[in-house]
Order: C-alpha cells, then structure tokens, then sequence
C-alpha cells in the first residue's frame, strides 16, 4: 500500500465526509443511544458509533494494513507503519444540545509523526485538510495562522475537562488569564478550534487533558499554516496542556498558561 501523503489525505477526505454526512443524519433526527462514558459528563451517542463505524469501514477496504485508534474503542492493530487517529464526533455535547459546532478528525502518522489530516465541519460544510510539509488548507484557500504577537490583544480558545474537580481548577486558570488577553472562547470541540487557529480565527488555543484524537489532525493543520504546537508538563494534580499559537504569540501565551497552572 502506498504510504504517499495524497493519497493517505483523499482516504481521510473521504472517510470524514462520509462519516458528516452520517451525523447531518442524526442531527436532524432524534437523539439516540446517549451514554456517558468516563463522568455523567462525557457523552457518546449512536451518532458517534455510527460516523465511526462509516469510518474504520472506509479504512478496512482501503487501508487494510493500518493501525487505528478510534475515541468509541473501534481500532485495531496494524503492520504498514501508518495509525490512523479518528474522532468521529468532536463536540458531542454540542451535538446533542443542537449547538453547530462539532467536526469529524481524521489523521494518519508515521514513525515521524502526523503526516496528514482533515477536520470535517459538516454544519457548515467545510474542511480542513494539512499534509505533512505540503501546507494547509481549506475549500476557500490555503490557512495561515494570526500573525498577533501581542498577547493582551489576543483572541484564545480552551476547553473545560469532563472531570468536575479539574473544571474548577480551570475556572481558577481563567481568572489569571482573562484580565491578560482580549477575550476567552469555549466553544465545545478542539479540532475544530485548532483548525481555527490555522484559519486565523482565533489567534491561540490552549487545554488541558485532551486524549491524543482530539488533537492529532488539529495539531499537523497549526504547524503547516505556520503555527506552533507545545505541550506545556502535567503538574498540580492536572494533565498535561496543548498549546497553539503564532510562532510569534506563543512564547507569551506559553508563559501565561504556566503562570496559570502556578
């Protein structure tokens, strides 16, 4: 099998389609199959296993050989070297509360890391898509990210954790970092939001304890529309921090986040 990132990109084209169409589906239909998972607060619905089982099914004929790690516990081993990361349905919460604002994550790596990636919003029918060394785009152009290197006039995007004693603590964090920037957004789903940050649409993006699909596409689409990804140590009881910004914007962003965690 070919390992050529184009051809990865258009399976994952593909597949997060196919898997938005799926959840238009649902979404105007009724809710179904709703669960919570790890707290009352983490939710899975027969939306997420549906748009996942279209996509390890689009995997398994075209990809057959490829490990996957799928959020709903539907991956598999692989031989060829290449993992497939997939969140059918980041921002589920969303989902079910009709908000539109969730998105299908697709993105395959190597022994080198995200070679590519596609974030699918299918409420406004728009994707995302980055290769590794090949820039990022959308359907109306090539991303490049903010270029605001000034910290007190920036726009930045979090997400609360599902766990209620880690919600407190960062609505603690959000009381050091609000006064310092122009404004906080929480809009409920990280790819999207990192596909944001490409877009120029937020100007940084900071969370703590996101699982490693919620961020595998967002973070390849950041660095090649010309931004940064760091992740700033676990400490004080609380997971580790992904952090997104303009190369100029995220040294102060970075320092701020690690004051707040202090």
């Amino acid at each position: 099998m070919s390992t050529e990132p184009g051809a990865l990109l258009e399976v994952a084209r593909r597949a997060a389609r196919a898997a938005g169409d799926v959840l238009l589906e649902h979404y105007s239909g009724p809710l179904s199959g709703v669960e919570s998972k790890s707290t009352a607060t983490d939710l899975v619905s027969d939306a997420d296993r549906a748009a996942e089982r279209v996509i390890l099914e689009a995997l398994a004929a075209e990809r057959p050989d490829d490990e996957i790690v799928a959020e709903e516990g539907g991956g598999k081993q692989g031989t060829s070297g290449i993992r497939w990361m997939v969140d059918p349905l980041d921002g589920t919460s969303n989902f079910l509360w009709r908000l539109p604002y969730w998105a299908v994550s697709v993105a395959a790596h190597d022994h080198d890391g995200a070679l590519i990636a596609v974030v699918y919003d299918p409420s406004r029918r728009e994707i995302f898509t980055a290769t590794r060394g090949g820039g990022a785009q959308s359907d109306s152009g090539p991303l490049r990210v903010r270029q605001q290197p000034v910290l007190a006039e920036a726009l930045v995007g979090t997400g609360f954790s599902y766990s209620s004693d880690e919600r407190l603590r960062q609505a603690e964090r959000l009381t050091y970092v609000l006064p310092r920037v122009q404004d906080v957004r929480r809009l409920g789903a990280a790819s999207l939001d990192l596909a944001w940050v490409a877009a120029g649409r937020l100007d940084g993006f900071f969370e703590v304890g996101l699982a490693p699909w919620d961020w595998a596409a967002g973070e390849l689409l950041v660095r090649e529309a010309g931004g940064r990804i760091e992740v700033v140590s676990a400490r004080q009881g609380s997971p580790e921090c992904v952090v997104g910004a303009s190369a100029a914007l995220m040294p102060e962003l970075r320092r701020l986040v690690e004051a707040a965690y202090r």
